[in-house]
């Protein structure tokens, strides 16, 4: 019962680290076959990374873990503070001659905490620790603002605590530091999230949370020691610093030849994850018609609507390429396509209802076949919804 320290590798990421060592042993800027396939598996991994936290997939660099993401991050907000100073021609920011100044938590990891400690004590940064409540072990979202000075350059706090599991409010404070940059006209205040506990557990969209950075490690769910740092805009929304100059690799921001099979293992865990955390898949669409208050359900049997104006029970099943489930009562099916009575007389809204699949698993159904109908459900969703 110590997952949060580590996790096994799933077979499945086994299986995919040890094809790319057999298959894929080129380098990735060759172009002979198998440095080709280790182009392939890399750009493909990258893809998944960036659809399991709702971004794109220029915007993830691959990383050697959460300490080089975290340290990458806090290094690019200085060389932020810098350049701009040195664009204002005066050395200060906003009437400020002071260092650059970074806010965050007193409960974040070590490669952070310990990080921005040394930056204090080599003089390079000014560093506020915010205390989190001794009530919700939370951050509070005001403190953090009344803690901005002129020169504040970044904000860093974690997405969810390693050691209590209380997840922050990152999502409010990134929208109450974008009104603070919008306002005022000083530094940008970059935002960083190290999500290294809440990737894999909860729902994580990068979208939603308003983030410039957020940091991605493996080992936490079942993937490799391997991480990634996602970047709003790599380049042109968002700056990026490089730590190391070499070969050019990762578009220069980290050089370094690539290492594909920690990279493809990377890749899988996150297509996998994907299918785990289906209501991440589905967002706020999913209504439960089977879920009722002091009500016992069968374990086997779940009836659920996905909310939109051209999901139609029958016309989500007609689409599906490998589902096969009904929308109701086989011995009801010469009623059409209309709602079903049985939901009506439970109260489901009658628009929910014309929506509703009835899902059934038996002896024969295993975890990889959920999961494929979790993937069939989306792609299929994606498709009417564009159709629309």
């Amino acid at each position: 019962m110590d997952y949060n320290a580590t996790t096994p590798l799933e077979p499945e990421v086994i299986q995919a680290v040890s094809e790319a060592l057999w298959d894929a042993w080129g380098n990735p800027s060759s172009n002979y076959e198998a440095g080709v396939k280790a182009k392939a598996i890399i750009n493909r991994s990258r893809q998944n990374v960036a659809r399991m936290v709702g971004g794109k997939a220029e915007d993830i660099v691959f990383t050697s873990g959460g300490t080089e993401a975290n340290n990458l991050v806090l290094h690019t907000a200085l060389e932020h503070f810098r350049k701009n100073c040195r664009a204002a021609g005066e050395g200060h920011v906003n009437g400020s001659n002071d260092l650059p100044h970074i806010i965050t938590s007193n409960v974040e990891h070590d490669s952070i905490k310990l990080a921005a400690e040394h930056l204090q004590v080599d003089g390079k940064a000014d560093v506020t620790f915010v205390p989190v409540s001794k009530v919700t072990a939370c951050v509070d979202v005001e403190d953090i603002i009344d803690a901005v000075r002129p020169n504040t350059c970044l904000i860093s706090v974690m997405l969810a605590n390693n050691e209590t599991g209380v997840v922050m409010p990152v999502q409010e404070l990134c929208e109450k530091v974008k009104m603070l940059n919008k306002l005022q006209e000083r530094i940008r205040i970059l935002l960083h999230s190290d999500a290294a506990q809440a990737l894999g557990k909860i729902p994580v969209d990068v979208q939603e949370l308003g983030v410039d950075f957020l940091t991605i490690v493996g080992h936490k769910f079942y993937g490799p020691r391997i991480g990634a740092l996602y970047v709003n805009g790599l380049g042109t929304g968002t700056p990026l610093y490089p730590m190391l100059f070499g070969g050019g690799q990762e578009r220069n921001f980290r050089p370094g030849t690539e290492n594909t099979p920690m990279i493809a293992g990377l890749g899988k865990v996150f297509a996998s994850v994907i299918c785990f955390l289906s209501q991440d898949v589905f967002k706020d669409k999913i209504h439960f018609n089977s879920h009722y208050p002091s009500s016992d359900v069968l374990p086997n049997t779940c009836n659920v609507s996905i909310l939109g104006p051209a999901l139609q029970g029958w016309r989500v099943l007609s689409s599906c390429r490998r589902l096969l489930a009904s929308v109701g009562a086989a011995c009801h099916s010469a009623s059409g396509n209309r709602p079903s009575h049985v939901l009506l007389s439970c109260g489901v809204p009658s628009e929910v209802a014309a929506n509703a699949l009835r899902l059934s698993v038996g002896r024969g159904t295993t975890k990889a076949d959920v999961d494929t109908v979790v993937e069939d459900l989306r792609e299929t969703v994606q498709l009417l919804e564009k159709m629309n």
